[in-house]
């Protein structure tokens, strides 16, 4: 009963027959086309995924491919993705703003390079910092200008600067009046009463204070023109670019900087542990809630007390700004609301602490700014304090002034015989590092290259320092071929760069070996402050001729080679007969044709004047025969 009947068996025999043949044709196709062409496999691999579809990459594994052969097939790519119109080939563009998306952008690239903060030095190290260097600082006033110099063992690495007319705005609080807004590039241009607008740059903008926390932070919502708008200075106009501006204020004290309507709590990090730990502990206690501060490192051994005054006078400067701002109507923006003080006070609040071993003041008036203010806010340096009362120069004594006269060179001479070039364009400032006339004590080149670059790495922070040179900074080191070489170099350079109060960062080295970094800009520079622009070339150092000048003696003519020995004025004659004489007057003439010619003079008094007689002799007879001639004519 289970038997089929013989009809239906015959047609399931005949279909098999058919699918066999069939299989056995495509087989023998397959053959014929392994026999004619080398790519077999692949022709067999791609009848396979047309067969099975989307079957598995395991199964594409045909009994012809080696053992461990693992076929990968790429996905094809997405068809709305080639379409044009749908952003492949369009610029693309972010949501909110693009300054604030480059801070985190920033930010993250940094995590994932690894690139982590500078580490807390313990106690013993800050004070072997100390004890390392003995830092002394110059201060000279004459007439309008007042210098300050930092020396460091007698070397000069900082130099500050101030006259009348070019005064620093940094720091200054204004109450300025928005000219006008610009979403594309999302900044401002903010009229502060100095002639050039300055620009407020979305990044700077505090949308906290204008109650825009949780909203979209742009620029042009937060901001309208002719609206006034509280703001501070953070760097002066450097060439055609205007003065940079935040709205989120910050006051500097003597031991600590005030923020107001901030959150954060910062201390230096070039103070120990030890130090940061007792700091936090009085910070909670003495600092208000609804403002942050960061500590300097001038606050190192301060007493709580003293760190209260601190506070307590920022705060009510802060509040006196409150009230002018309220106080002035819209009217009469721009208005100066806080002016930060003079140069002179404003490097000593900075700079001048327990570092330093003196500070030694020319001038009366520096004198009397000087010493009031450290017996006012540290009455313990006051001691460290001397008055300058010699008649030599203290910038002579100190040679100050031949340090700054080479700094303001484009070449620098290294001890050793190398040097460096620098040079500060638009974009960035280039640093070379050359060998010179270094040329190593025994060892090899690449020990040779390798001392001129730990030099040069030194010499190069010191002339940033010196320079206040910013921006981009580029340093050409001379190639090294170990690797530990390279690291060595860059560990000096960090190092180095430990001692400078500016805010820097060293990103990488590149595939050709150059070393970036960035240097924050906050001055004009030392160049800048004793020079000006040549009105002729327009500071570009060559002045352009369309016309190709002519060069000096006629152009192209032989010049002689030859000086006579008796004096410098007495030059050969050319030893071209066919030059063109200059020509004479017919007086001149007359005179020759009436005054007696001696077709063979005397030689011997022109002798001094040739390396030999004969050549004397024959240079007067050719005188003697051109004079006959023009008689004779």
């Amino acid at each position: 009963a289970d038997e089929a009947p013989a009809p239906a068996r015959a047609d399931e025999a005949r279909a098999e027959d058919e699918q066999s043949q069939a299989q056995e044709a495509d087989d023998e196709e397959e053959d014929g086309d392994s026999a004619a062409s080398g790519s077999s496999s692949s022709r067999r691999r791609r009848r396979r995924r047309r067969r099975s579809g989307d079957a598995a990459p395991e199964s594409d594994n045909g009994t012809d491919d080696p053992e461990r052969t693992v076929v990968k097939v790429r996905e094809p790519r997405k068809k709305e993705e080639r379409e044009p119109g749908t952003g492949f080939d369009e610029v693309q563009s972010i949501k909110g703003s693009t300054r604030m998306e480059a801070k985190k952008q920033r930010r993250r690239e940094g995590r994932e390079q690894g690139r982590r903060r500078v580490p807390i030095i313990t106690e013993a190290e800050f004070l072997a910092r100390r004890e390392a260097v003995e830092r002394v600082m110059v201060v000279r006033q004459s007439g309008e200008r007042t210098q300050i110099g930092v020396l460091e063992d007698n070397v000069l690495v900082e130099h500050y600067v101030n006259k009348e007319q070019a005064t620093s705005y940094v720091g200054n609080v204004y109450l300025g009046k928005v000219q006008n807004v610009l979403p594309s590039m999302e900044a401002a241009f903010v009229d502060i009463g100095k002639g050039r607008n300055a620009v407020l740059y979305a990044g700077e903008v505090n949308f906290e204070a204008l109650g825009m926390a949780h909203g979209p932070r742009r620029i042009e919502t937060a901001l309208k023109s002719g609206q006034s708008v509280l703001v501070q200075v953070t760097k002066d106009p450097i060439g055609h670019k205007g003065a940079r501006l935040t709205s989120q204020v910050s006051l500097p004290g003597r031991y600590l900087v005030y923020v107001p309507e901030g959150s954060m709590t910062g201390i230096s990090r070039k103070l120990p542990d030890t130090e940061r730990s007792r700091l936090k502990t009085i910070l909670k206690k003495i600092v208000p809630e609804d403002a942050g501060v960061i500590v300097r490192t001038a606050a190192e051994g301060a007493s709580e007390d003293e760190l209260r005054r601190d506070v307590e006078r920022l705060q009510q400067q802060w509040e006196d700004i409150q009230k002018k701002a309220k106080g002035t109507s819209g009217s009469n923006a721009p208005t100066l609301l806080y002016g930060e003080p003079d140069m002179t006070v404003r490097v000593v609040r900075d700079i001048f602490n327990e570092d330093f071993s003196k500070v030694i003041v020319s001038g009366d008036d520096a004198w009397e700014t000087i010493h009031g203010y450290v017996s006012h806010v540290a009455p313990d340096l006051t001691e460290r304090l001397s008055r300058w009362t010699s008649e030599v120069d203290v910038f002579a004594t100190y040679r100050i002034d031949e340090q700054l006269m080479k700094a303001l060179d484009r070449k620098v001479y290294l001890p050793s015989g190398g040097s460096l070039v620098i040079d500060k364009t638009e974009a960035m400032v280039v640093v070379d590092v050359n060998t010179g006339k270094f040329t190593g004590q025994g060892g090899n080149l690449e020990e040779t290259v390798t001392r001129n670059n730990l030099e040069a790495a030194e010499e190069i922070v010191r002339q940033l320092r010196l320079r206040d040179l910013g921006g981009i900074v580029v340093v050409d080191f001379i190639d090294m071929v170990l690797e530990s070489n390279r690291d060595l170099v860059l560990r000096r350079l960090l190092e180095c760069l430990g001692r400078d109060r500016t805010k820097h960062q060293v990103a990488e080295v590149t595939s050709l070996g150059l070393v970036q970094m960035t240097r924050k800009r906050v001055g004009q520079g030392l160049l800048e402050s004793f020079s000006e622009t040549c009105v002729h070339c327009n500071g570009r150092g060559v002045i352009v001729h369309m016309e190709q000048p002519a060069s000096v003696g006629g152009g192209g003519g032989k010049k002689s080679r030859k000086r006579g020995r008796g004096g410098a004025g007495h030059d050969h004659e050319h030893e071209d007969h066919t030059a063109v004489e200059p020509a004479e007057t017919e007086a001149e003439l007359a005179a020759e044709v009436a005054a007696p010619v001696a077709v063979e003079p005397e030689v011997t008094a022109d002798e001094e004047f040739y390396s030999s007689p004969a050549e004397a002799e024959a240079a007067a007879s050719r005188r003697g025969r051109r004079r006959a001639s023009r008689k004779a004519s």
